[in-house]
């Protein structure tokens, strides 16, 4: 990774930078459930404040899905992405001690990570992932396909594998999450083509995914004019810290550059294990995530084991600020 030399590491690049940086990272689809951030309206009055403002935004009561559900209607996407994206925010906004200094988020959590760091609003990322949600639901409907996870092979060995059953239907990697651990997405007849060549391969674990549609792949096309539109027509800053994109699995912070790889991300694949890479190779020595599950803290561990990870997801985690932002 680099040369020590004393607290300062040279990276790969030749810069000397240091090594005890703090990362937020935020999470994705699948980590939802039924009581998300109940604790949190009930227990302090500036989450109240938000999650009553994320209500009026959307002209619904996004809260009491998250809190009540009932859970088929919180697993639909359109409410899921919203869902994940205000718990995480909500979080973030109790939180005393806020310093960091890089971010990422998986899929949706990217725009959790461009509110943090001051690239969105509130209220615009909030609009812009119920919009993203309802536009990948409705893609899900018009092209159905689906996903699945394959432990137990490297990236090489996956892509190969996609190559080679591509003659039975779309499919392509979506999510690099780990070492050996890619989730797969496209066609039905695409995917389980992939399924079938991924277990004579050796793979450890290959397992459909209770989806809604094959996030991050060509079958998402249809959602992108849609996102597009409103990206262009919403006010993006430059970024306060680096955000660490799906896309390139490498910092940004120029907002026209966060605008085109939030459009490019619908279809392209998740570079999670490469961002992690990349956050520690600049200097990220604890990584805190920011919103519901331990999803990523298990990911980050199984990319580096040396790096410290923590979790804010209820308010008893978190040293509460006397003050919201946003």
């Amino acid at each position: 990774m680099g040369r020590n030399t004393g607290e300062l590491v040279i990276n790969q690049s030749g810069e000397a930078i240091t090594m005890h940086k703090t990362a937020f990272v935020f999470p994705g689809q699948g980590s939802q459930y039924v009581g998300m951030g109940k604790d949190l309206y009930e227990g302090n009055t500036q989450a109240k404040a938000l999650f009553s403002k994320a209500d009026e935004t959307l002209g619904f009561s996004l809260s009491k899905i998250c809190f009540d559900g009932p859970e088929e209607e919180l697993r639909q996407t359109k409410n899921t992405q919203p869902a994940i994206f205000l718990h995480s925010v909500v979080l973030f906004n109790l939180m005393k001690n806020r310093k960091f200094e890089m971010a990422a988020g998986h899929s949706l959590g990217e725009y959790s990570a461009l509110v943090v760091a001051g690239a969105l609003t509130f209220e615009d990322g909030l609009k812009l992932v119920r919009l993203r949600g309802e536009l990948m639901q409705q893609a899900g409907v018009e092209q159905p396909g689906t996903m699945a996870a394959i432990v137990g092979l490297d990236p090489k060995t996956v892509n190969g594998i996609c190559t080679e059953a591509s003659p039975a239907g779309i499919v392509q990697a979506a999510n690099f999450n780990s070492p050996g651990q890619i989730v797969v997405s496209g066609s039905v007849t695409g995917v389980r083509k992939a399924m079938e060549l991924a277990k004579t391969c050796g793979a450890k674990i290959v397992k459909e995914l209770p989806v809604s549609g094959a996030f991050h792949s060509p079958l998402m096309e249809s959602a992108q004019a849609g996102l597009k539109a409103a990206l262009d027509r919403t006010e993006i800053r430059d970024a306060a810290v680096s955000i660490y994109a799906n896309v390139t699995a490498r910092p940004v912070r120029h907002a026209d550059e966060i605008r085109s790889l939030l459009y490019r991300q619908l279809t392209s694949p998740v570079r999670w294990e490469e961002s992690v890479a990349n956050m520690v190779a600049d200097g990220a020595a604890t990584f805190m995530e920011i919103g519901p599950g331990k999803v990523l803290q298990g990911l980050v561990k199984r990319i580096n084991g040396n790096v410290e990870t923590c979790g804010f997801e209820k308010l008893g985690d978190v040293t509460v600020a006397d003050g919201i932002s946003n």
